[in-house]
């Protein structure tokens, strides 16, 4: 049903004047996905300047099978969508894209960033460009782990792997750009985000085990993958441990273990995250203080991007699995053994699959100096050494991260 049909047909049962954006978003409550009965959560839609009364604040309530659009904002909605009016209605109606807007700085998300994803797939919109990403659950190595899903299904596999306290969220930029023709997926790993949250040891190799159960469960034989900070160990173990399932790496200022400033590894060995049960105050903006030191210009990325990373931090930290999850995987990185036979600078070298490494100048969490080290273990590998850039390019640097990843896959 076109939205003029819905506004002659909301008329004849209102006959008070419907703004465009009740218009857009009655028109989505009027046609849900099957998946939406098993959806409870709100979302609020706000636009700004704020219009007049309540005619500028709605809410979207998924809630016992059923899904309602009331006026205002009710109760604590999971996520607000804030916007002008225009851009609000554009991306309602599918005239405008919500990532490009979201990454353009015009759509601010602020909760729960993977549910404005999702809302596509819980109410059908009436055009869906290919590179929005599409949400999906799936089970692996006995964790329901969440993903989001773009591009041609035809098109070359791309997996991404995102870092430490983040989620697959931190990839849109990335995303959206290959999704134009690479079947691109973006995981929630184990711990983190949408995905389960289990209570034990969060290191390189069980992600690894997981990450190839993934690929088993969502069928893909072979695929590239793309990590950043944690993200990138990961896939490198992927590739030690499965080089037959890996065709390239592109490692975004991977985590590598810890050369030196080891003298703390008897104590972190003693301190258990199962320590996260008891609460840990995390104020929003010590987080935003925080994840702005990751960049060396934070102004380049987009105020929404900034807003939105640390209302995913914030969220899940504050619940007990979380915090565990957070504590175990922080845990296991510092104490990797670097040396010895099952050393990580040891099995680096054995490492198959063509690789890149970026790294950035200005990375306070990995700094570039570990390039040379890279270089001795791993001569035949490409670097890309980024100027004044941080520790998450994809979102400091897009175009020139992405032009680069591109460049190294060939495509």
């Amino acid at each position: 049903m076109i939205v003029s049909e819905v506004l002659r047909a909301i008329r004849q049962r209102d006959p008070r004047r419907l703004t465009p954006l009740e218009v857009a978003l009655r028109a989505r409550v009027e046609r849900p996905a099957a998946r939406a009965a098993n959806r409870t959560a709100s979302l609020c839609f706000e636009t700004r300047p704020r219009a007049r009364g309540n005619d500028g604040v709605w809410t979207i309530r998924f809630r016992r099978g059923e899904v309602s659009l009331l006026r205002g904002r009710v109760g604590h909605p999971d996520s607000t969508l804030i916007a002008d009016h225009d851009t609000l209605v554009g991306v309602l109606e599918g005239t405008l894209q919500g990532v490009e807007e979201f990454l353009a700085g015009r759509l601010f998300v602020r909760g729960n960033l993977a549910l404005p994803l999702e809302l596509d797939d819980l109410l059908h919109p009436r055009t869906r460009d290919p590179r929005s990403p599409r949400c999906h659950r799936v089970t692996a190595g006995g964790i329901e782990g969440f993903y989001l899903e773009a591009g041609p299904v035809d098109g070359p596999p791309i997996v991404m792997l995102h870092g430490l306290g983040a989620t697959s969220t931190s990839f849109l930029p990335t995303m959206w750009d290959l999704a134009r023709d690479h079947h691109v997926f973006a995981v929630d790993l184990p711990g983190f985000g949408e995905s389960d949250k289990p209570v034990r040891p969060l290191h390189a190799a069980y992600f690894a085990r997981w990450v190839v159960a993934f690929l088993d469960a969502v069928g893909i034989p072979r695929a590239d993958l793309l990590g950043n900070s944690m993200g990138g160990r990961v896939a490198i173990e992927v590739a030690l441990r499965a080089p037959e399932r890996v065709s390239k790496l592109v490692l975004l200022t991977p985590s590598l273990a810890w050369r030196r400033f080891r003298v703390a590894a008897r104590i972190v060995r003693l301190l258990r995250p199962e320590l996260g049960v008891l609460p840990v105050p995390m104020l929003h903006a010590v987080v935003l203080l925080s994840i702005r030191r990751m960049f060396a210009h934070p102004e380049r990325v987009p105020a929404p991007a900034m807003q939105g990373a640390a209302d995913e931090f914030v969220r899940y930290f504050a619940t007990r699995r979380g915090r565990i999850a957070f504590f175990s995987a922080a845990r296991e990185i510092y104490l990797e053994d670097p040396h010895g036979r099952r050393g990580f600078w040891t099995r680096l070298s054995t490492l198959k699959p063509p690789t890149l490494f970026v790294f950035g100048t200005k990375d306070r969490l990995v700094p570039h100096r570990f390039q040379r080290y890279v270089q001795r273990a791993l001569p035949q590998a490409t670097f890309t050494l980024l100027d004044d850039c941080g520790h998450v390019p994809q979102f400091e640097l897009p175009d020139k991260t992405n032009a680069i990843v591109r460049d190294f896959l060939g495509r």
